[in-house]
């Protein structure tokens, strides 16, 4: 028979298996959560190599299990830093592809941000608003959006403001 036909199914990675993709996959599951509150957490699929010596392929996927790009580069399980934004630039072209939309975006500019190091760190960076006025800037680490994000309380108070004065 044919190895084609032998080839092993995709299978949902475990937890443990990459520790540090599944922290890095934890902090961009808080940026999409804080972003597009309605999507699932995005997971990791693993997918056999061709070869069986071969090392198998790592994907970020949507809840579905569907992905858009490549695979995550197998030396950056290794490090931190890298892990992370490996992670976060498969997470942003998977979600991107697939749903058809830019994520995430900038909530100053409303234009899609990308990957960019600051400060030692992997960061959403906006490019900035139309005039000198609203320069490029970084919006957040990875994993930060959810501290800019204010969510909406259909049920709190709104002040009102009276044109009168007091005294």
């Amino acid at each position: 028979m044919s190895p084609f036909f032998d080839a092993s199914p995709p299978r949902q990675v475990l937890p443990g298996e990459y520790p540090l993709w599944d922290e890095a996959l934890a902090l961009v599951n808080r940026d999409l959560s804080a972003t597009l509150p309605d999507q699932k957490p995005l997971r990791l699929l693993g997918i056999p190599g061709h070869d069986g010596d071969e090392a198998e392929n790592v994907y970020v996927t949507l809840a579905n299990g569907e992905w858009h790009g490549t695979s995550l580069d197998p030396e950056s399980a290794d490090d931190p830093g890298h892990a992370l934004a490996a992670v976060a630039d498969a997470a942003q072209e998977t979600v991107t592809e697939l749903l058809w939309q830019a994520w995430p975006l900038c909530g100053e500019h409303d234009l899609g941000m990308h990957l960019r190091e600051a400060d030692g760190q992997p960061s959403w960076w906006c490019a900035g608003g139309r005039v000198p006025r609203e320069p490029a800037h970084v919006r957040a680490a990875v994993g930060g959006l959810d501290a800019l994000v204010r969510p909406h309380r259909p049920n709190r108070k709104q002040r009102r403001r009276t044109g009168r004065r007091d005294g």
